[in-house]
C-alpha cells in the first residue's frame, strides 16, 4: 500500500463501503419512488437526485484510490486531481442551478451547492498536497470524503423526504 496511506486502510475501507451502500439504497428509494411521481415532479427531483450519486461514488472512487498498493505520490495525485477537478465542475454546474432556483432555501443551497464546491476544491489542494510529498495529504483526503459523505447523507435524507411528500395519488 501507498506508505503515508498505508495507516488509513480500514478508514478507506469503512468510508467506501459506506459510500457504496448509500448509492446502493438511493437506487431502491428511487425505483421504488419512481412510480410515485408525476413527470413533472420526476424532471425536477433528477436536477437533485443525480448530484448525490455522483458524490457518493466521488467518495467510491476516491476510497478505492487510496487503497491500491501499486500507487506513487504522482499517481495518485494525478487521479485525485482529476476526479477532484471532473466532479468539481459538476458540481459548480449545480451550484449554478440551485442558485437559479427560487424556491430552493439557504440550507439546501449550501448542501447541494456549496459544499460539493468546496470539497472539490479541497481534493484539489489534496492532489497538491500529495505531488509535493507533503505528510498532511493523508488527513486532508480523509476530511474531504468524510465531509461530502455526511453532506450527501443530509442531502439522501432531504431528497427521501421530499419524495415522500409529492407523491402522486393513484389513479
Amino acid at each position: 500500500m501507498f506508505e503515508p496511506l498505508e495507516h488509513w486502510r480500514e478508514f478507506y475501507l469503512l468510508i467506501g463501503t459506506a459510500a457504496a451502500a448509500m448509492v446502493a439504497l438511493l437506487f431502491v428509494a428511487a425505483s421504488i419512488g419512481a412510480g410515485y411521481l408525476s413527470a413533472d415532479r420526476a424532471s425536477k427531483t433528477r436536477v437533485y437526485m443525480s448530484p448525490v450519486v455522483v458524490h457518493f461514488t466521488a467518495v467510491l472512487v476516491a476510497s478505492i484510490l487510496a487503497l491500491v498498493p501499486s500507487h506513487t505520490r504522482v499517481s495518485l495525485a494525478l487521479l485525485v486531481g482529476a476526479g477532484a477537478l471532473g466532479t468539481g465542475i459538476y458540481s459548480a454546474v449545480v451550484l449554478f442551478k440551485v442558485v437559479k432556483d427560487k424556491s430552493v432555501d439557504w440550507e439546501d443551497r449550501s448542501a447541494y451547492g456549496i459544499v460539493p464546491v468546496i470539497c472539490y476544491t479541497a481534493g484539489l489542494i489534496v492532489a497538491g498536497l500529495f505531488f509535493v510529498g507533503s505528510h498532511r495529504a493523508p488527513e486532508v483526503l480523509a476530511g474531504t470524503v468524510t465531509l461530502l459523505l455526511i453532506d450527501n447523507v443530509r442531502n439522501a435524507w432531504d431528497l427521501m423526504l421530499f419524495l415522500a411528500g409529492k407523491r402522486v395519488d393513484p389513479p
